[in-house]
């Protein structure tokens, strides 16, 4: 397959059912080439039937971000066929809250192989396309406990903590090379499946505008590329109107 020349590429990884395929969506809309990645590209199908049937073009990986020879292989396909990366959003979520009494070794260190190495990964990778041309955007999904470690989100709070160091400092040295990196911290419930069975009364509050919707979180997104670099922000939190902070 030729290279799209008449789009740019936007690569969302973890484009998840919620906040990931909604950016997906929206970069869609904006005439991008969207690439989407999950570990399972079976999972992915929907949402590419539905980017093609609103008129987008869209294309589904399936990638362990959290591997390196893969992670790899991913943007020099994606860079070979398509086009250039133009916008890399990693978006992939590790939350799973327990106890520091009953944490394990295995899973404190999975949680921040998802959480923040696949980050430094897809980071790295991005930033080595897009540095000789002297342009791009990098933007990192953060969360509440990128600022806070509360009670029983040791493993989670740690991960996107390092997550958050680690978009710091790419900013600081890739933003004078022309690449926007930023951290956009996401506090509150999101209007997803899972909180919709799993807490109910959170759920509840939609229809007060109390968690936040997809589509808006992807609004922002889209204008965090699209901000000149004498306006760039770095890092944008969001939340819904009742969230504490």
């Amino acid at each position: 397959m030729a290279a799209d020349n008449a789009r740019p590429v936007a690569l969302v990884v973890g484009a998840g059912d919620a906040t990931g395929g909604a950016i997906a969506r929206r970069f869609a809309r904006g005439g991008y080439t969207v690439c989407v990645t999950r570990r399972s590209a079976d999972k992915l199908q929907p949402l590419l039937e539905q980017i093609r049937a609103e008129g987008g073009q869209a294309h589904g990986f399936a990638c362990d971000a959290r591997n390196e020879d893969e992670v790899g292989a991913l943007y020099d396909d994606i860079e070979g066929r398509l086009g250039a990366i133009e916008v890399m959003v990693f978006n992939i979520g590790a939350n799973v809250p327990s106890s520091i009494l009953d944490e394990t070794a295995r899973k404190y260190f999975k949680v921040w192989e998802m959480a923040c190495f696949a980050g430094f990964l897809n980071g790295r990778k991005a930033a080595r396309c897009m540095a000789p041309r002297g342009q791009g955007t990098i933007l990192f999904t953060g969360a509440t406990a990128s600022l806070r470690g509360s009670a029983n989100f040791a493993a989670f709070a740690g991960a996107k903590h390092a997550l958050r160091a680690l978009a710091q400092s790419m900013a600081r040295e890739l933003g004078p090379r022309g690449i926007h990196v930023a951290h956009v911290v996401i506090d509150g419930a999101i209007d997803t499946a899972f909180i919709r069975e799993n807490f109910p009364q959170r759920y509840a509050l939609k229809e007060q505008d109390g968690i936040l919707n997809p589509e808006h979180i992807a609004e922002n997104y889209w204008m965090l590329h699209m901000q000149p670099r004498d306006a760039w922000t770095h890092e944008l939190d969001l939340r819904p109107w009742s969230e504490k902070f």
